[in-house]
């Protein structure tokens, strides 16, 4: 089983802590491909037309300066790095040693700076999205598909695939030989049924915590569903599975309006 997550848009810096050690992370055939994206991040940073080129406002001018320094800035785990409603609904901040070393083998975080990183990967914050297009190396999208097939195809092994991704994070990486489902989110109010935004982070959040904490063994999406189903009456009024022979199969998780 592989669930793979998206990172948040902010981020939390940690007040002291080591640099990032790229050959300590996960994946480290990647190492290459993380330095010329945090190279070429660092230097975009500090150019005048930066806050354009990463597609942010002036109310992020400080993260963006942090970037400038992003080998050199304290790191900690990504579990605490990243937060937002994801994170903070799976309460991965918390997580404590026994959890976190499940997650190590059963989460990724899809990046756009390290391309993928485990929940215990310890990592400076940073801000960029992975619709940004940088430099030579292009859109990040394109770049992080070259490298991240055969490192997460790998761990996953054959196994289920577990997508709570955002579209652009989809486009650096697709299963290509396993079982592969995303993670919908509808709301339900007066019988009938919308796609909501804010709600669907928080509950796929609780999904991925639901199914480390529990020590999930999963083969295939009806086992998701099932696993799934057992947030029903707490966090869910209902689950529904939709097999789609073209591409994943789609889970959706129903919340009370």
């Amino acid at each position: 089983m592989l669930i793979l997550l998206p990172p948040s848009e902010g981020k939390t810096a940690p007040p002291s802590g080591d640099p990032v050690d790229l050959t300590a992370l996960s994946h480290p055939n990647l190492a290459a491909a993380r330095q010329k994206v945090g190279d070429a991040l660092a230097k975009v940073s500090g150019q005048r037309n930066a806050m354009d080129v990463l597609g942010v406002g002036a109310s992020l001018h400080q993260e963006v300066e942090r970037n400038r320094t992003v080998w050199e800035n304290a790191s900690a785990r990504a579990a605490q790095i990243y937060t937002g409603v994801l994170y903070d609904a799976a309460g991965m901040a918390d997580w404590d040693a026994a959890t976190l070393d499940k997650a190590d083998a059963s989460v990724r975080i899809v990046s756009a700076l390290w391309g993928a990183v485990s929940p215990a990967d310890r990592i400076p914050a940073y801000r960029l999205s992975m619709g940004t297009t940088l430099g030579r190396l292009g859109g990040l999208g394109t770049y992080w598909k070259k490298h991240l097939p055969a490192e997460l195809d790998a761990l996953a092994a054959g196994g289920l695939v577990i997508d709570c991704r955002s579209a652009s994070y989809v486009a650096a990486y697709k299963p290509t030989d396993a079982p592969w489902v995303s993670v919908s989110v509808q709301r339900e109010l007066n019988g009938k049924r919308a796609v909501v935004s804010h709600m669907a982070k928080h509950t796929r959040g609780l999904l991925a915590a639901h199914l480390v904490r529990d020590d999930a063994r999963l083969e295939s999406a009806q086992d998701l569903a099932d696993a799934a189903a057992g947030m029903i009456g707490d966090a869910l009024v209902d689950v529904t599975l939709t097999p789609k022979p073209k591409g994943p199969d789609e889970l959706t998780l129903v919340i009370a309006g």
